[in-house]
């Protein structure tokens, strides 16, 4: 494995390999006052933004048929459109299915720091190579200006207190990370009035922690923020800064500011309808010849209306010659058992590709898609969301929610107390 093609961390290559960024990480654990995450718009090049958040499995997918298209991607990325560390399970299993699938690709991660020094062991077991942190600021009261809350285990900080916590766990991250031989790459959003009088200072920090490189990357506009009054810092500013900075680090003046999806050359620019159309057909669930049927969790076998924790039964539909077929009705483990009650459920539909949901909890979720049964959240009648993925094709959009946040839908009958 070459090290020397990772276009972030050289300027030469990004006229020759290409990376990938797989949006897996959903949620964030830090509100940046620069920061307005927006999942669907596709006309906006900038960090943050998807067109779709994909699950471990969907990004095996998405990242086969990617090389097929795109077979000069050297490097591998998870890059949010949250935090990857703020979805840990989700952001390791990714890396675990590119480091098994992929083994010759260069792994690379880029976080805000405060979730990830608990799974730098695991991290490193995974071959990743190359992670990036944001640094924004090594004094908590500059961190208060540009952090609303960070959210740390069950509890949210603001003010200097948060940006204290953010800073303590940043610094022992970058430590430990070092420690593995993993390269570090800073990355330090420039605000003016806010933190660019304040760069060299991180430049010195960071480098006395070990850290290889700096990112300055000039602030955005974004709408909707605190800050987008602000105006972004000149070319000429951010320039300055470099060289003030480079007195300390090495610095990176070749950032695009990527989409938490993009693929490409680093120096060109991604093929938006292409990475839309890989990204949708990765999301489409498929009967197998091993997983042959579709489960469903209804109140009559008509329409998807039963939240998976309220289901005593699910119905299990197969495709026939005939067209979509009644195969018949399982009953579901009992609440009260734990995580058990879902590996049993995984092992009753060990011959169903899916199962349809009103709606779930994230651990249900997890553990059924770990042992090979994807959650699809859908309100609508059975028939035609069984029969797509029966099929092979795309379950049409009307019918679709979203899977793991629990909460009473139009159809659905239960109150979703039973579905964590």
């Amino acid at each position: 494995m070459d090290f020397a093609n990772h276009p972030c961390f050289n300027s030469e290559a990004r006229h020759r390999v290409g990376r990938i960024h797989l949006p897996v990480a959903r949620k964030c654990n830090v509100q940046c006052n620069f920061c307005n995450r927006k999942y669907d718009c596709v006309n906006e090049s900038r960090p943050g933004v998807t067109s779709m958040v994909l699950t471990p499995a969907e990004a095996a997918s998405y990242l086969e048929a990617a090389l097929a298209k795109i077979p000069n991607i050297a490097v591998v990325g998870i890059a949010g459109p949250g935090d990857p560390f703020a979805d840990p399970e989700e952001t390791l299993k990714t890396m675990e299915l590119v480091g098994e699938k992929k083994p010759g690709k260069i792994l690379c991660l880029a976080t805000n720091g405060l979730g990830i020094l608990e799974y730098v062991n695991r991290v490193a077991e995974l071959n990743v190579s190359h992670v990036t942190i944001t640094l924004n600021a090594v004094d908590p009261e500059i961190g208060a200006k540009i952090y609303s809350w960070i959210r740390f285990g069950t509890r949210v900080y603001r003010g200097a207190e948060g940006a204290k916590l953010l800073l303590s766990r940043q610094t022992e991250a970058i430590r430990a990370l070092k420690s593995h031989g993993i390269t570090v790459k800073i990355n330090t959003v420039v605000i003016p009035r806010i933190n660019d009088f304040h760069v060299e200072e991180i430049a010195s920090y960071a480098v006395e922690l070990g850290a290889d490189v700096q990112n300055c990357i000039p602030m955005m506009h974004v709408e909707d923020t605190p800050f987008e009054n602000i105006t972004p810092p000149s070319r000429e500013s951010v320039n300055n800064l470099r060289k003030i900075a480079g007195g300390h680090i090495a610095q990176m003046s070749h950032c695009a500011r990527c989409r938490a999806d993009a693929a490409g050359l680093l120096s060109g620019t991604s093929d938006a309808a292409l990475v839309e159309k890989l990204l949708a057909e990765a999301t489409i669930v498929r009967a197998t010849p091993s997983r042959p049927f579709v489960a469903a969790a209804s109140m009559e076998g008509l329409l998807v209306n039963r939240h998976l924790g309220e289901a005593t039964g699910v119905w299990i539909f197969g495709l026939e010659e005939k067209g979509i077929t009644l195969k018949g009705r399982r009953s579901t483990p009992p609440p009260g058992l734990g995580d058990t009650r879902w590996e049993r459920l995984a092992d009753t539909l060990r011959d169903c590709a899916a199962i349809l949901v009103s709606n779930c909890g994230q651990t249900p979720k997890r553990i059924l898609e770990s042992k090979g049964v994807r959650v699809v959240a859908a309100e609508g009648l059975i028939s035609e969301a069984a029969g797509a993925i029966l099929e092979g094709r795309a379950i049409p959009k009307i019918l679709m929610t979203r899977a793991g946040n629990c909460g009473a839908g139009a159809s659905c009958g239960g109150t979703g107390g039973g579905c964590g």
